[in-house]
């Protein structure tokens, strides 16, 4: 019997639901199996076929209107008219390798940097979240003379060698490495714990013990700050410090990787680390940053980064080109225009407490939480035993694609709505969410 991936399989269309689909459909999912192969998978029972995007909205073929609220890619919002300037006004002009001087990556950096503490003061750039980490990996390394990396039970960080070794959210049928070890999630609604940061910081200094125990020396810890696939954990805000102290008192670094928290989505920080009040070591990046185009980064505090880069070259051939920095430009000047950190906290805010009252309608629902726009929206069987309900949770995504919104899952029991729209989400789109969630648990007499 086939493996399932906890991030790749839980809400996904599977050969079984073939039979339902209409023939045009039916088609399209065919020639997909035939041409890309069986690793791919698509999102849901009834798949859903894209062709147009505008903001926090997307449109199918047959003209149908969805309110994505799922897609941190498209971080600004789909199709930001300044970033298809900025791309083709420099395609225009020239796109080639970082072997050669051009001042975007220069100016980009200055700019980033701006963004970060003081500390951290060097930047190296990728074409995706997974070549990031990937890097950050050998950097603990080579700085601490060690292997072993921690990240948390449900982590998921990319799908190179490195990266897919250390990612569990991609299910049992991809090994970890012997080197990695999984922490519990800081899981503030299950765990039972009268200080959190203490008993997670306790959690990873277990998994450092075994480590040397087993002969395995600790290079690093590496975390999403909102523990995303875990199943979206922001709370307390500061629980991280003690982790963080931790891991420095055992000569391991701190990896924070930013490609779901970063750029603002938190609103109370402009990335996710700096609502713990922690400095990492390494801060990642992902497409977020670029709306979409294909760029990455990699941030270090310079004398962590010396350790591998004075020894070690490092070449991307198209991390960094000048076309992937006029998009990222493109989006730091977008965030700071149009204040989208203050709009994130303000509108996250708003709709956090909107989806709260659902509680009081549906029993159904354990917890609700987030920070700014990323929310988790846990789904039980019983509020007292906390039992996770994760059929309820698929027939709601489903539910909630056939009145026209688009999220998905998380969390080790697949029982926690992602709820993680595109910055451009407007207090105005609130009531389709929360009215399309009360309408779709009604309906699913829950």
């Amino acid at each position: 019997m086939a493996t399932r991936s906890t991030i790749m399989d839980t809400n996904s269309f599977r050969a079984e639901h073939a039979d339902g689909l209409d023939a045009a459909t039916r088609k399209l999912t065919d020639k997909r199996s035939k041409v890309l192969g069986e690793s791919y998978r698509l999102f849901y029972r009834k798949p859903v076929h894209l062709v147009r995007g505008e903001g926090q909205y997307l449109w199918d073929a047959a003209g149908n209107k969805y309110l994505d609220v799922y897609n941190n890619v498209a971080s600004i919002g789909h199709c930001h008219p300044a970033v298809i300037e900025a791309v083709n006004q420099q395609m225009k002009m020239l796109n080639t390798h970082t072997r050669y001087l051009h001042e975007r990556i220069l100016d980009y950096t200055d700019e980033l940097l701006a963004t970060t503490p003081d500390a951290i003061d060097r930047a190296m750039y990728m074409c995706t979240g997974s070549e990031a980490n990937d890097l950050a990996i050998r950097i603990a390394r080579a700085f601490s003379g060690g292997t072993g990396i921690i990240v948390s039970q449900e982590a998921y960080h990319g799908t190179s060698d490195l990266t897919s070794g250390v990612s569990p959210a991609l299910g049992s049928g991809q090994p970890l490495a012997a080197t990695t070890r999984l922490v519990s999630p800081p899981d503030a609604y299950r765990v039972n714990a009268p200080d959190l940061g203490a008993w997670f910081a306790n959690e990873i200094q277990k998994q450092i013990d075994d480590m040397k125990a087993h002969g395995i020396k600790f290079a690093g810890f590496l975390a999403d700050s909102i523990f995303s696939s875990d199943g979206v954990l922001p709370n307390p805000a500061g629980f991280l410090q003690k982790a963080v102290d931790v891991v420095h008192a055992n000569g391991g670094i701190f990896i924070a990787d930013e490609v779901q928290p970063g750029f603002g989505r938190t609103g109370d920080a402009f990335w996710g680390f700096a609502r713990h009040g922690v400095v990492p070591d390494v801060v990642t990046t992902g497409k977020p940053m670029g709306n979409g185009i294909p760029v990455s980064g990699l941030l270090a505090k310079s004398n962590v980064l010396a350790a591998f880069s004075d020894d070690i070259p490092y070449f991307n051939t198209f991390g960094g080109n000048p076309v992937a920095m006029a998009a990222a430009q493109a989006v730091l000047t977008v965030i700071k225009e149009e204040g989208l950190q203050e709009h994130s906290r303000v509108v996250g805010a708003k709709l956090l407490t909107e989806l709260q009252k659902l509680m009081d309608r549906h029993d159904s629902i354990g917890d609700v939480r987030g920070a700014g726009l990323f929310i988790g929206f846990e789904l039980v069987q019983d509020r007292e035993s906390k039992t996770p309900d994760k059929a309820l949770a698929l027939d709601l995504t489903e539910k909630l694609r056939d009145h026209h919104v688009l999220t998905s899952v998380a969390g080790p029991y697949g029982n926690v709505l992602k709820l993680r729209p595109p910055l451009a989400f407007q207090e105005a789109d609130i009531d389709w969410l929360v009215g399309a969630l009360d309408k779709s648990l009604t309906e699913l007499g829950r």
